[in-house]
């Protein structure tokens, strides 16, 4: 009893390890420690060691087969899905044409343009050539597989000829399909190509593929593509032209041979190699093939009905060319302020000067557009289209160049006479002085001033600039002209350049349609810059000047604004750009005239007609002061296209160069009246009068230097006469009795 006693309290025991009968017959078998080693401690098993445990507990096959049947019930689920969202029931239908409608903000239509789309082509009808270039360059199994090729996908990536999707695919995609590039329309074009292949012959899904693919230039299937760019019938194509098209399927637009003759011609020759590696043609044959001439004939462009939309619409077809279905898209255009423009600039006494108006926000978007005095007899966009000089209205980057390093509003330059030189500027009425501040210089327009502060800044500075501002016009370095305006540019380049002064963010690219809007990240890389607080402060300091006090005055408004006038030698163009408006209703707007000749204005500034022009658009915009608009019909893309720049009412010519407009019961009578050009407005009772002051001021002083010139040389006369008299007195004195 003692000594079991003793072994029981004794560290260890020979029996340690059989605590009971149990777990003893569950313990594996194994070599026996040796009595006299410490107890192994219990081993520790991890997670992942568990999982593997629990794995090969259940067994390989259990789980394999628990596996395989979570995998088919996903796929049987994800088949149900895209058998339901997969438009296959359409993929049978006859194709709508392409169609694009233009909305504007408030859902009226604007614009609608179809594509060009030949008859459909029969496959027994072309040449084989023609087929085999096709099949050749996008689908050389196209007769063997199902609608979808693993082969040709893997053939695709690894040598870069063929397409990764198969023509029964493609087909599926620009037809009927989104062109998102997504798994899921990916898998959507799978299924639609199956289905396809079940119903159609092959035959038909290859006469569908060509009798609609794009082509590029606006042309849609085979038949249209061959008229357009060789002008002749599919069925009688060359084997080079129809490796030619078949090339532009890959990239229409980028590939199209009218824009990107070598682009075209490099692929060209890609489809040549393929032709010769399926075996259609031999490698001699493909040599002799050479780039075939265009033959491009010319076609009658259709008008869209305004200006805006014009410019809108090859932004909306470059951004879903490829995409074969009917698309209506909303603009930037703003209905109201589009109507405000075409009324503001019928109004006015231009005589047979055009006129041009871009009204946009700062970020970009344009709201009312005006190409010129009527669409349907000129549809030239002067807005867009038009390079012309920008005149003074170009100072603006010259003094923000100046402001950028180191000058200041209140700086002094030198305002006289250029006496030396080459290049000798003048300011409009020869009015000079010793010096003057940047900020009248600014306001008064010296020309004189500017090029010497262009040259003490360095033109190169103010050329960097312009670019930074957005200006991609071609602005030849060291040309001291360059301070007064004299490159050419379209109103639109430089109302967007203001545009960056006014909302502090440069450059804003004018855009037709809304911006997706900015994330914080988007935000922080998006490539903008900014001027300084103190620098914007001042910019805006000299164009508040260059209204409240300067060349500028007819442009006057109520609350803030902003701007500076141009006219360019011999008055060949006016203009005023400028903003106004605060927040949200904040407007830039840029307001032309010229003679679409290039031929001098009859007496017109920038700081008269275009500056009332702008007053008057900004009035009625930002004031709230409207000008009476016609009935805008309800929202409704199906419904008649809106021609915003046509006017409504009744123009009628009077002989004389005079003309009456009659809108909304009112009668404008426009003239001119001893080269002053006169606007005469009668409705509801009240008679207003609209003169050019500038020019009339102008007039007056050319009618008073003729009246004084007449008196000189009538009393010229009259000293000769009178001479000739005294000469006559004195002979005959002289002669005697």
């Amino acid at each position: 009893m003692p000594r079991d006693l003793a072994l029981e309290d004794a560290p260890w025991t020979p029996y340690a390890d059989l605590d009971d009968d149990d777990d003893l017959a569950f313990r594996p078998r194994g070599p026996r420690q040796p009595s006299y080693l410490p107890p192994t401690p219990p081993r520790r098993t991890t997670l992942r060691g568990r999982i593997w445990e629990r794995i090969a507990a259940r067994g390989w096959l259990w789980w394999f087969g628990r596996i395989s049947a979570a995998v088919a019930l996903v796929f049987i689920l994800l088949v149900a899905w895209l058998a339901i969202t997969a438009p296959l029931s359409k993929s049978l239908q006859p194709i709508a044409a392409p169609q694009v409608t233009l909305l504007a903000a408030d859902g009226t239509p604007i614009a609608r343009k179809g594509a060009v789309v030949g008859e459909p082509v029969v496959v027994a009808d072309l040449p084989p050539h023609v087929v085999e270039a096709f099949l050749a360059i996008e689908d050389r199994r196209f007769y063997s597989h199902w609608g979808v090729d693993p082969r040709g996908i893997a053939r695709a990536a690894f040598t870069g000829t063929g397409g990764g999707s198969t023509i029964t695919q493609q087909l599926a995609k620009f037809t009927f399909l989104s062109p998102e590039r997504t798994l899921t329309r990916k898998a959507r074009e799978a299924l639609i190509a199956f289905w396809l292949e079940a119903w159609l012959t092959k035959d038909e899904i290859l006469e569908r593929y060509l009798s609609n693919a794009y082509f590029g230039d606006n042309m849609y299937g085979l038949r249209a593509a061959s008229l357009h760019y060789f002008y002749r019938k599919p069925e009688n194509l060359k084997p080079e032209q129809a490796a030619m098209l078949a090339g532009l399927l890959q990239a229409p637009s980028r590939l199209a041979p009218t824009r990107n003759p070598d682009l075209a011609a490099a692929r060209f020759q890609l489809v040549k190699n393929a032709m010769v590696a399926a075996g259609y043609i031999t490698q001699g044959e493909a040599d002799a093939m050479q780039v075939p001439r265009l033959d491009v004939r010319e076609r009658e462009e259709i008008p869209t009905g305004t200006y805006f939309a014009d410019w809108a619409l090859p932004q909306a077809e470059a951004g879903g060319a490829e995409a074969y279905a009917s698309r209506t898209i909303t603009t930037t255009l703003d209905s109201r302020l589009q109507n405000i423009a075409r009324r503001v600039t019928e109004r006015a006494p231009l005589g047979s000067a055009q006129v041009a108006l871009v009204a946009m926000r700062p970020n970009g978007e344009v709201v009312a557009m005006i190409g010129g005095k009527d669409y349907a007899q000129s549809p030239f966009n002067r807005a867009t289209q038009a390079r012309r000089q920008p005149g003074s209205t170009f100072k603006l980057f010259v003094y923000l160049a100046a402001l950028r390093n180191g000058w200041h509003p209140g700086d002094t330059i030198d305002n006289t006479e250029f006496t030396t030189g080459s290049y000798r500027p003048g300011n409009a009425g020869g009015r000079y002085s010793p010096t003057i501040t940047l900020a009248d210089a600014f306001a008064q327009s010296s020309n004189v001033a500017a090029v010497r502060l262009a040259q003490a800044v360095g033109i190169d500075k103010v050329i960097e600039t312009a670019r930074d501002l957005g200006v991609t016009s071609d602005l030849p370095a060291g040309d001291p002209s360059l301070a007064l305006g004299t490159s050419t540019m379209t109103l639109l380049e430089l109302t967007s350049a203001y545009a960056g002064v006014a909302g502090n963010a440069f450059p804003v690219a004018a855009h037709a349609f809304p911006a997706e809007e900015e994330g914080w990240f988007d935000w922080l890389w998006n490539g903008k810059s900014s001027l300084g607080f103190g620098d914007h402060e001042e910019m805006e300091t000299l164009l508040r000047g260059a209204i409240n006090s300067g060349t500028g005055r007819a442009a006057i408004l109520s609350g803030p604004n902003f701007g500076k006038t141009g006219t360019t030698q011999n008055n060949r163009d006016a203009l005023f750009v400028g903003y106004a408006g605060e927040g949200d209703d904040r407007l830039v707007v840029g307001v032309w005239i010229g003679n679409d000749d290039n031929s001098p204005l009859n007496g017109v500034h920038g700081g008269g007609l275009p500056a009332r022009i702008w007053r008057d658009f900004m009035t009625s915009a930002i004031a709230g002061q409207s000008v009476p608009t016609r009935e805008t019909p309800r929202p409704d893309p199906s419904g008649p296209v809106q021609p915003l720049d046509v006017p409504t009412d009744g123009e009628f010519p009077m002989g004389d160069g005079t003309r009456v407009i009659i809108r909304d019961g009112e009668a404008v009578i426009v003239s001119d009246v001893d080269g002053t050009p006169v606007g005469a407005r009668i409705g509801d009772g009240t008679f207003s009068v609209d003169i050019d002051e500038e020019a009339a001021s102008r007039r007056v002083a050319d009618m008073a230097r003729e009246a004084a010139a007449a008196r000189l040389e009538q009393a010229r006369q009259e000293a000769e006469r009178a001479i000739e008299a005294a000469r006559g007195q004195a002979q005959e004195s002289e002669a005697g009795p």
